[in-house]
């Protein structure tokens, strides 16, 4: 992860210093998550035939050649073809990662078990990110330690045992048309969550660039959301195993697209724009925990890993629409454009959920008020008042 946020930080920052259009940058954003819908694709057949660990070297190392590649070349159609590559490994990585992790979990721990996983995954992403302050993304050294930094990754996993891995049905398999009769609001939440995470992944560097940020600035504003979102993720995922997990989301959502709204007021390099940016990933993205630990509490235990495949697939449709909204809103309004296509997508995942909550009604708490999480109280205020509240008559009763 760490690599992965360094190298897609630098192949932005690369391309808008060799001067492409937006719709090139746009096109190389969204040619990573193409080849996360042919990953999520392969890797579930891939595991059925020779298990977890083999899978994950081998994407590992492809990967690793895949971001070295990107070194050698100026060519804005190489860079199309390489972030396809990288697209495909990483999404196979994901999917091993994930039905490996569903497979350990039960749906009391589910949300805090991928809280964990993202909070991981997203802290060395953006310390990967952040690290571009030390590199001059037109030359080769950044790359190199990406490429060097993957390569590393492979042992751990390399060297572990084969019974701790869980094993796969070959027959495993659950079409999208089948998960979405079982659970229709985390497929298409999964959707949209990936057009906006798509939009924030792919064109924060080159808004941040646009805006006339320095080397050192970008590096930070495109890491920020992801230190929100290892600051926040927890208390969100928390708060969904005790709480129906589409409030936690319409919240979420919605705090996530008043925040981009708010940066819309003031200068992005203001220290209360970096504020708000950080807080603005950290609501948004957890947001996928929350759609997967919601679509894995309905699915049956023998489609965990099928589940898993078809959520990173739907999430990698989303992510390739996703800078190409947020290239339009640019084209369309400027640089300015980015935030408003922010709050957009924000504004539909919140009334999406709510549109669920009353279309699916369930009790809002999974257990009794006095049994709910400090997480979870502190993160869905509304109901904590209401419970004070309740408190309080009875007391006064």
């Amino acid at each position: 992860m760490f690599a992965g946020g360094l190298f897609a930080t630098l192949i932005g920052v690369r391309a808008e210093r060799s001067g492409v259009a937006t719709a090139v940058s746009s096109s190389i954003a969204a040619a990573y998550y193409v080849g996360f819908l042919v990953g999520s694709w392969l890797a579930l057949r891939a595991l059925g035939k020779v298990g977890h660990i083999r899978v994950y070297t081998a994407l590992a190392s492809m990967l690793a050649a895949a971001i070295a590649a990107v070194g050698i070349t100026d060519s804005p159609i190489a860079w199309i073809a390489l972030r396809l590559v990288t697209g495909l490994c990483t999404a196979g990585v994901y999917v091993v990662a994930e039905s490996w992790l569903n497979d350990l979990a039960s749906n009391e721990n589910r949300g805090r078990l991928l809280a964990v996983y993202s909070v991981l995954t997203m802290l060395f992403y953006g310390l990967g990110q952040f690290a571009l302050t030390a590199f001059d993304a037109r030359l080769l050294a950044g790359i190199a330690v990406a490429a060097i930094v993957t390569s590393v990754a492979v042992v751990p996993v390399a060297l572990s045992e084969e019974a701790v891995a869980p094993t796969v049905d070959r027959h495993d398999h659950v079409s999208l048309r089948e998960l979405a009769k079982v659970v229709p609001t985390g497929i298409v939440s999964c959707l949209l969550i990936g057009i906006a995470h798509g939009a924030i992944a792919g064109m924060s560097a080159v808004y941040a660039t646009r805006v006339g940020m320095s080397a050192a600035m970008i590096g930070l504003f495109v890491a920020l959301p992801s230190l929100g979102g290892v600051i926040l993720s927890w208390p969100v995922s928390a708060a969904s195993d005790d709480i129906d997990r589409r409030a936690v989301g319409v919240a979420a959502a919605g705090g996530a697209m008043a925040v981009a709204l708010l940066l819309l007021l003031g200068p992005p390099t203001h220290p209360v724009a970096l504020i708000l940016i950080t807080l603005l990933g950290g609501l948004s993205y957890p947001l996928y925990s929350i759609a997967a630990a919601y679509t894995n509490d309905w699915v049956e235990p023998e489609h965990v890993n099928a589940a898993a495949s078809q959520l990173v697939k739907l999430y990698g449709i989303g992510a390739v629409i996703g800078p190409f909204v947020a290239a339009g809103a640019m084209i369309a309004f400027e640089p300015v454009g980015f935030l408003w296509s922010l709050a957009g997508m924000h504004l539909v995942i919140a009334l999406f959920f709510l549109y669920r909550i009353f279309a699916w009604r369930s009790p809002l708490a999974k257990r009794p008020w006095d049994e709910v999480s400090l997480p979870a109280r502190a993160f869905f205020v509304p109901a904590t008042i209401i419970s004070m509240g309740r408190r309080a008559r009875r007391r006064l009763g």
